[in-house]
């Protein structure tokens, strides 16, 4: 048999030529590669680095990008900056304004202070500032509490206000039947606010308390020239005395006949709920002129005159105008006579003191209308127990 042809042995010269050819193909694909990464990066040396960033690269032309904006710090919470009458101040007018600044200008109303006590008014806003104008006047004497909300805690502060105006006074009184005036406003009251009981009965809150435009004028058409010479309008005398010492004596308060915190308070509460004196404004003249009479006026005519007893020489009967500041249905009296000898007089009746131990009361005498008494006005018994009637706490007393 013919054996198999066995191949030939490759020459060194075909390994060679194969060699060759294979780094042929490895610097072909080279360049090429080289070629690609020369046209995207544009740079031939650093090729492989710049390739990789080219691909996150923005076009070399372009504008740059803004930057969002900033947010805008919140603005701090409105507070407050000062408060006029400030915390702790005495003595505000009756009539001030109160005035809250706070620490920006109000683009919005804030939520509105309170007051206690309350106050009718309004409230009107300027800038960084809210005002309050009462309507009728802050309570005198009062202590005023003022509180006012904001985004933190509220802010508090009070004020005590005046002693009350004389006018204002006077005007009340007369409103509440307590002096034989009344007050003829000269402009209309603001809406809401009581000044005469002829308005309707209203809150404590609206009851004026500052002088009414207006004048006093007399309730009486014909007045006595005795009680016409003591009214001088916003000056305080006997007058407003006894009138304030009646109103004290209604409302069960010390008799004192001065316009203190607690009578202002009493006073606006009256007024605001219609609660007029309770009794008829009388006035007594006790005449030493022979014979000696007592006599009672109420709406300008006499209703009532006596014959009477004023004090003898040496325990005269002082001449003057006086309130009655205490009564008796029936007491002891007790002194020391003209001569020196002392007395003690059990159950006189119906006794009325007006000046000092000077009294108005019933005494039996044989006669009257001469001096006979030891500085009283003594009548007799019966017209004593009518005259009684006639004047209460507070009742003018003129001797002349």
């Amino acid at each position: 048999m013919t054996a198999p042809a066995q191949p030939k042995p490759s020459s060194k010269r075909t390994k060679v030529v194969m060699i060759v050819l294979g780094v042929v193909v490895a610097v072909a694909l080279v360049a090429v590669v080289g070629t690609v990464v020369v046209h995207a990066s544009g740079t031939s040396d650093q090729a492989a680095p710049q390739a990789k960033a080219v691909s996150h690269a923005q076009p070399s032309q372009a504008s740059p990008r803004p930057a969002a904006p900033s947010a805008k710090p919140a603005a701090a919470p409105l507070a407050v900056a000062s408060i006029s009458p400030a915390g702790g101040a005495t003595k505000v007018a009756v009539d001030a304004a109160l005035t809250v600044t706070y620490t920006a200008p109000l683009t919005k109303a804030p939520p509105t202070p309170t007051l206690s006590p309350a106050v009718a008014g309004t409230w009107t806003r300027h800038g960084a500032a809210m005002t309050f104008t009462p309507s009728g006047g802050w309570l005198p004497f009062g202590t005023e509490t003022v509180t006012v909300p904001t985004a933190t805690k509220p802010t508090t502060i009070r004020f005590i206000v005046q002693d009350g105006n004389q006018v204002r006074l006077e005007q009340m009184l007369a409103e509440l039947k307590y002096l034989p005036l009344y007050v003829n406003p000269t402009t209309p009251l603001p809406r809401g606010i009581t000044s005469t009981l002829a308005e309707e009965a209203t809150s404590v809150d609206a009851v004026r308390t500052s002088p009414e435009p207006g004048t006093m004028q007399w309730s009486w058409s014909h007045v006595p020239a005795t009680l016409s010479a003591l009214w001088k309008p916003g000056h305080q005398t006997v007058m407003d005395q006894g009138a304030i010492m009646a109103f004290q004596s209604d409302h069960h308060l010390t008799m004192d006949g001065i316009a203190g915190p607690t009578v202002w308070h009493d006073l606006v509460a009256a007024i605001a709920a219609r609660k007029t004196a309770s009794h008829p404004y009388d006035y007594l003249v006790a005449s030493k002129s022979r014979p000696e009479t007592l006599t009672v006026y109420r709406d300008g005519k006499v209703i009532y005159r006596t014959l009477s007893n004023t004090g003898v020489p040496g325990a005269d009967t002082q001449a003057g105008t006086f309130p009655v500041y205490s009564r008796f249905a029936s007491t002891t009296m007790s002194g020391t006579n003209v001569d020196g000898t002392k007395y003690v007089d059990p159950g006189i009746p119906w006794v009325a003191y007006f000046n000092g131990g000077d009294a108005v009361h019933g005494f039996v005498r044989p006669s009257y209308g001469f001096p006979q008494s030891n500085g009283c006005v003594e009548l007799p018994v019966s017209n004593a127990k009518q005259v009684w009637q006639m004047d209460p706490y507070g009742t003018l007393v003129t001797v002349l």
